[in-house]
């Protein structure tokens, strides 16, 4: 009789820890990553390696403003590669003319340089505003407490959190911080060396705080009266994510009095980059046109800033975003989380204190001294955001107590409430 010899046993492959071990290895460790790999993704939804399906409320911290493998961004890519990638500054490309005509229609008349990221964007504006008041000495830029704006030396320098500057020093000079929303604190900040004032509408990193209209106003005035530029650091909540194309557009829709000033307010440079290419790295800041022309031929340069590439992806992004009405999306969707949010932390007040923020750039707050996250030596906002991943929900921690929750701007309602009973699910232990 024929011996049947059974089959060998399948081979099991551990895809997380080999991934692991390659960064363990070969990756400077630099970032505290979570206990993820993640491999493909399809719209509003992230699988990993073990092919575990997740909910991104994220969107790559409000970079993936279409979501995940959107085919009109991968038909961009494919069809401009198959025509020019990259050529460099020294010659003109019509991609490049066409994304800053664009981006200046949605703002004022003015002009646009491009980049790779928020942080090179933040450096150009503090170049603008050394080279706007080189010939009276004046150099220094006021930005608030809890801000962020970028991890260059410089953006370290600006940003207005003490844990970002260990270890970098000495920092670079120029820059002096201010209590956000306090127009009395910037006045009596600013000194003969002042130069410009650089806030952002909605601090992200700083846990979803909002500027109120007033101040926005009262900064304008300020900074007419003083002879300072007023820059708006829109990398985290511009790019249509409140509602609006920038954040101080909406903010500003919420000025009971001084309408006509609201209705006027422009800043002098506004930066931009995460959702500007959906995923594909580029930034740009805009400069208003009375000071457009100040950074002349070899006063700042990008060999990779503005390529064909990143312009015909950038521009397909904004054809979506304008023909899909994701703006709009933004504010209904973003106003319906936010409802039901307020809902659940008035249900589960010994878990949730409160949310804050527009559109869909939201901050969750934890409730202090959830005994859950006592003796765990880790904050609560990052205990909070494992249990949502064991749950199948990806959101973004914001200091101790905040969770972020920054989705593509095709969010369906549909999945914003799959959202909301993903996190009910977790608050609803933890009570």
């Amino acid at each position: 009789m024929k011996e049947i010899v059974p089959p060998p046993p399948a081979i099991v492959r551990n895809d997380m820890a080999a991934t692991q071990a390659l960064f363990h290895k070969h990756v400077v460790p630099s970032y505290a990553r979570f206990e993820l790999a993640l491999s493909h993704g399809s719209g509003s939804y992230l699988y990993d390696v073990a092919g575990r399906r997740y909910l991104d409320l994220g969107a790559g911290i409000a970079v993936c403003c279409l979501g995940h493998a959107h085919p009109e961004i991968t038909k961009a890519l494919v069809e401009q590669s198959g025509k020019l990638v990259h050529v460099s500054n020294l010659y003109y490309t019509e991609p490049q003319g066409r994304l800053a005509e664009a981006l200046v229609n949605l703002l004022a008349p003015g002009k646009v340089f491009f980049c790779n990221s928020g942080a090179e964007a933040n450096e150009g504006l503090f170049k603008l505003a050394r080279k706007f008041g080189h010939g009276e000495g004046r150099y220094e830029i006021i930005t608030a407490l809890n801000s962020f704006h970028g991890r260059t030396l410089a953006g370290i320098a600006a940003t207005g959190q003490e844990k970002a500057k260990q270890g970098f020093e000495p920092a670079v000079p120029g820059f002096r911080h201010v209590p956000y929303n306090d127009l009395d604190a910037m006045r009596a900040a600013i000194s003969p060396a002042t130069v410009a004032v650089l806030i952002e509408g909605i601090q992200g990193e700083g846990g979803i705080t909002a500027a109120r209209p007033e101040y926005l106003l009262g900064l304008r005035q300020l900074c007419d009266e003083k002879k300072l530029l007023l820059f708006l650091d829109g990398v985290q909540d511009g790019y249509f994510r409140t509602g609006r194309f920038q954040s101080f557009q909406r903010i500003l829709e919420n000025a009971e009095h001084e309408t006509r000033n609201a209705e006027r307010f422009l800043p002098d440079g506004v930066s931009m980059a995460k959702s500007l290419g959906g995923g594909f790295p580029i930034g740009a800041f805009w400069v208003r046109a009375p000071y457009a022309d100040l950074l002349g031929p070899g006063t700042h340069a990008s060999t990779f800033g503005g390529t064909p590439l990143a312009c015909a992806v950038a521009l397909r992004v904004l054809e979506v975003i304008q023909r899909e009405d994701l703006a709009d999306n933004a504010r209904a969707v973003g106003e319906h989380l936010r409802t039901k949010l307020l809902a659940l932390s008035q249900k589960y007040p010994s878990a949730l204190k409160t949310v804050r923020g527009l559109g869909l750039m939201l901050g969750l707050e934890l409730a202090p001294d959830i005994p859950a996250f006592a003796n765990h030596g880790e904050a609560p906002s990052i205990q909070f955001v494992n249990r949502l991943h064991d749950a199948g929900l990806l959101t973004i921690p914001s200091g101790t107590t905040v969770i972020r929750l920054l989705p593509a701007l095709n969010l369906r309602r549909s999945e914003a409430e799959e959202g909301i009973k993903i996190i009910e699910s977790v608050v609803a232990k933890l009570g």
